[in-house]
């Protein structure tokens, strides 16, 4: 039997969000027995013809179906586009109907992080519309408790909907103090619960 794994499954342009769940995968790396794997999507293109290969010559792999079907826990992030998570993770979650209509996602726990260019930049509306599909495909959404001590204290990204980042204009990509700690914290308990359900499966 394959070691169970949690799925890291991204959109990122500018690599605040890559940043993020590179560090909700350290997370999962400090539970033993348990892996993540890091994936992302395609971008979506305007010319119907373009092909996208199916191993990206830098950075994360493309998500396969089977990644979603062998996945023990799942942690989606986009970067925010206008309140909602960007068009190439929403094109991909729309090819899974199929996966939905066989109930492979039924009863796997799901976190949702996002990163923005702007305080106010629609983290939260991002989190809560990007919950939506995992609802529809049966998934136990876990947040952020406000007992982790960072949650209380940031003055830029970190919600209880899920591990965000503030991209702004001067540090760009690097997430601060605050944002790392409660992505690793994400990526843990995730992991912790991803865990002990695939032991009851």
């Amino acid at each position: 039997m394959s070691q169970p794994y949690v799925l890291i499954l991204y959109y990122s342009r500018t690599q605040g969000t890559a940043n993020v769940a590179l560090r909700m995968a350290r997370g999962v790396d400090q539970v033993e027995g348990i892996e993540p794997r890091l994936r992302t999507v395609p971008p979506v293109s305007a010319v119907s013809e373009r092909t996208a290969p199916s191993v990206p010559d830098d950075g994360a792999v493309f998500c396969s179906k089977e990644d979603l079907i062998g996945c023990s826990g799942l942690a989606l992030g986009s970067a925010t586009r206008f309140g909602n998570m960007a068009a190439p993770l929403k094109y991909f979650l729309d090819t899974t109907a199929d996966l939905w209509a066989d109930h492979h996602l039924v009863g796997k726990p799901a976190s949702v992080f996002c990163s923005t260019g702007s305080l106010h930049g629609g983290q939260e509306s991002t989190l809560l519309t990007m919950m939506v599909p995992l609802l529809h495909h049966g998934m136990l959404i876990q947040g952020l408790p406000y007992s982790l001590p960072e949650l209380n204290k940031t003055q830029s990204g970190g919600t209880p909907y899920g591990a965000t980042h503030v991209q702004g204009h001067t540090d760009g990509a690097k997430l601060t103090e605050h944002e790392a700690n409660l992505a690793v914290s994400a990526g843990k308990q995730l992991a912790e619960l991803s865990l002990r359900l695939h032991h009851t499966r």
